[in-house]
């Protein structure tokens, strides 16, 4: 009798191979290198590299908006008190008592629409400025499009303006002010001061990381454009306005404030001025952000 087979009768597992499909998906895939290196002297702007980043763009907008109004009681309702109140002011100091002249509107309704760019304006300009040197702790730890630092605080106050537009339209229909088709020009105009306090902000921004002087001569040149904005006054005719002709020419606000009040007024508007001031908007944001790309390695070092 031969002896019982020892051979172990457990199952062996069997292996099947996996399809192509599955092996494809299975498949690590290759590692992506980032290399990040300093721009050369001068560079223009990576549009799509802006275009990548363009969430975090919009998150540091909005994060400046929320901040503006942190504890605070009204919240963003600051947006539409503050030119209203100013409104007020202009009216009883300016209107009543200095008698400026308006022409046919009437005068909260000249000086809103004076006010209005001109905060928005001013309001982009002086964050833009300091926006960098405001952002150390997030320039010195990790990489992004500096540019988003900058056009960030734009935005944020392009808020503003849209929400301040609804007093206007308040103020319009209080006075009982048709709309025209020069309404349609608004937007535009709001667009060409946005992008003239980008180029602006952005050039100032720069400046102010090397040059901290620039955070005390800001705010003094701003309230001086104010004066030398046709912002709570007429531009002046006849000899008067001959004499200052030219220095109205030399400030690019001065043709897009009328465009923006005729606009939502209804009056004539400048094509000159608005030909001039959306002129100087393109060279600025080209001048602004070309020298931004310059010197923006250099901010981690000397921030």
């Amino acid at each position: 009798m031969s002896p019982p087979d020892t051979t172990s009768t457990a199952a062996v597992p069997t292996i099947v191979a996996p399809d192509r499909r599955e092996s494809e998906i299975a498949a690590p895939h290759p590692a992506v290198r980032t290399v990040i290196e300093p721009p050369h002297q001068w560079e223009w702007v990576d549009v799509g590299e802006l275009w990548r980043y363009r969430e975090l763009l919009l998150f540091l907008a909005w994060r400046d908006v929320k901040v503006r109004y942190k504890q605070t009681v009204l919240g963003a309702s600051w947006a539409i008190l503050q030119p209203a109140m100013m409104m007020v002011v202009f009216t009883v100091f300016f209107g009543r008592l200095a008698g400026v002249a308006t022409g046919d509107l009437p005068q909260p309704l000249f000086f809103l629409t004076g006010l209005l760019p001109w905060f928005f304006f001013a309001s982009a300009v002086t964050s833009a400025s300091s926006s960098v040197v405001g952002s150390e702790r997030l320039i010195t730890k990790i990489y992004f499009p500096r540019l988003c630092v900058p056009f960030a605080t734009v935005l944020a106050s392009a808020v503003d303006f849209v929400v301040a537009c609804g007093l206007l339209g308040v103020v319009l229909l209080f006075y009982g002010v048709t709309p025209t088709w020069n309404l349609f020009l608004l937007p535009v105009a709001a667009m060409v001061i946005g992008g003239l306090a980008a180029g602006l902000g952005t050039l100032l921004a720069a400046l102010n990381v090397t040059y901290r002087d620039f955070r005390y001569v800001i705010p003094f040149f701003i309230q001086i454009g104010m004066f030398a904005t046709p912002t709570i006054y007429s531009r002046p005719t006849g000899a008067e306005g001959e004499a200052v002709h030219w220095l109205l020419i030399l400030n690019p606000m001065n043709g897009l404030v009328d465009t923006f009040r005729a606009a939502a007024v209804g009056g004539t508007v400048p094509w000159a001025g608005f030909g001039v001031g959306a002129a100087v908007a393109v060279v600025a944001l080209f001048v602004g952000c070309l020298y931004f790309r310059k010197v923006e390695d250099r901010f981690a070092d000397i921030i």
